[in-house]
């Protein structure tokens, strides 16, 4: 395959030029190298950068297909122009063992895309007892999480990141203290008070990030803080990255994008964990991506059936779907508004997430697999309908700035725009 013409953005390299791209064999090549097959596809005027790397999934599968599996998670995630995800445990049962993980990458490795999952923190995700981390890597678990529930026993966190550390994977956090929370999915505020809720208060996230930075530090864990939402958890990375090279953050395209006014509009589609905050906490979410005191953006791609999300607010599920729509919403909010620039977007949205995981993914070098995504700035993208089982988005029928022309996986069209 050989890309013509394409504005090729790799923050691997730092290149940003206008030349070609030669696909043989799944990987990148040189033009010396280049066997031609016949397939041409011609980028000008288009943006060609590494496929996009997505480290916070829910594909539902086993337990929950009704909501998403492996397979329509992937046709999501193609047309979101990523080639590499990673799957949360938090399936029905947990993925907490090597059987588990080897069953559902059994089953992903005939997908389209590059497909990894975590596996759990504790057994269980009951937050008692440590998993077996050596014979869950083994197996081939890519990291470590409990995202969903918070792991509350300081100790035993502290026992699992020493055993993650060791075997060089990666935790994931998710940082919410039910103590702090009396309705999940909402913030303590107006919009709160305006449905005759308490919600949740943002301590309830601030304070498990300051004490799980502490324990990071004594460990040498790596560490991921997920879908970060406040201000003072922004601050609290910046501070802790200042001496632990080894500490990141993911945002979500929802809370850089909307805030907690949304839900007088959205309803349970605007229902999070952690919740939508405020103008001041997306602006400093914003501030955090362009100084990459926040490195990753993250989807937490989360489908739920109409059922579910039709109950009164605080008994439907939080979350919404994402894959769809994430690089078109930072592209959107954040490279439009000059937040960041397009390396910045492919740094946070493919390389740096690509580089926690340890995935051979994120860059366009030479001898790399053959993963691209090809984007057009200057057309629309009308999000009519989704790839999903679910449809769970309040974003479904608007117009974003930009389409996704095409994503190629390991050399081949793993999606086409119509």
């Amino acid at each position: 395959m050989k890309i013509r013409n394409a504005r090729i953005i790799d923050p691997s390299s730092g290149r940003d030029e206008i030349s070609d791209i030669y696909i043989s064999g799944g990987r990148f090549v040189s033009a010396g190298d280049y066997r031609e097959d016949g397939t041409e596809i011609d980028a000008s005027g288009l943006i060609a950068g590494p496929g996009l790397v997505d480290v916070h999934v829910h594909f539902r599968d086993p337990g929950q297909t009704y909501k998403e599996d492996i397979h329509s998670g992937a046709a999501c995630a193609a047309a979101g122009g990523f080639t590499s995800v990673v799957m949360m445990a938090n399936t029905v049962p947990p993925i907490d063992s090597p059987e588990m993980v080897r069953d559902v990458l059994r089953r992903a490795s005939s997908e389209k895309i590059h497909i990894y999952t975590c596996a759990t923190l504790t057994k269980g995700m009951l937050g008692r007892q440590c998993c077996d981390y050596k014979a869950l890597a083994e197996a081939g678990a890519a990291g470590f999480t409990d995202d969903g529930k918070p792991v509350m026993d300081a100790a035993l966190l502290e026992k699992a990141f020493t055993e993650a550390a060791a075997l060089n994977k990666p935790v994931s956090l998710h940082e919410e203290d039910s103590a702090y929370i009396k309705e999940n999915g909402i913030n303590s505020g107006h919009a709160a008070h305006s449905l005759g809720l308490t919600g949740s208060d943002r301590m309830a996230e601030i304070s498990m990030i300051e004490r799980d930075l502490e324990i990071a530090s004594r460990t040498g864990v790596t560490l991921d803080i997920q879908h970060i939402s406040t201000s003072e958890g922004v601050s609290l990375v910046r501070e802790a990255k200042k001496t632990n090279p080894n500490i990141h953050a993911e945002a979500t395209p929802h809370h850089f994008t909307l805030t907690d006014s949304a839900i007088a509009k959205f309803g349970t589609l605007a229902k999070m964990n952690p919740p939508l905050r405020c103008a001041e906490d997306r602006e400093a979410i914003w501030e955090g991506l362009s100084d990459r005191t926040v490195d990753l953006i993250a989807t937490d791609h989360a489908p739920h059936s109409p059922e579910e999300k039709s109950r009164d607010f605080a008994s439907a599920p939080s979350g919404i779907i994402g894959l769809e729509t994430s690089f078109l919403l930072a592209y959107s909010t954040l490279v439009c508004r000059d937040i960041l620039d397009y390396t910045d977007l492919y740094e946070l949205m493919s390389l740096n997430p690509a580089r926690m995981y340890g995935l051979n993914a994120g860059t366009l070098s030479v001898g790399a697999p053959a993963d691209v995504m090809i984007f057009s700035a200057d057309e629309e993208t009308l999000y009519s309908s989704s790839r999903s089982r679910s449809s769970n988005s309040p974003f479904l029928g608007n117009r974003f700035a930009g389409k996704i022309r095409y994503t190629i996986c390991g050399g081949e069209i793993v999606y086409a725009a119509d």
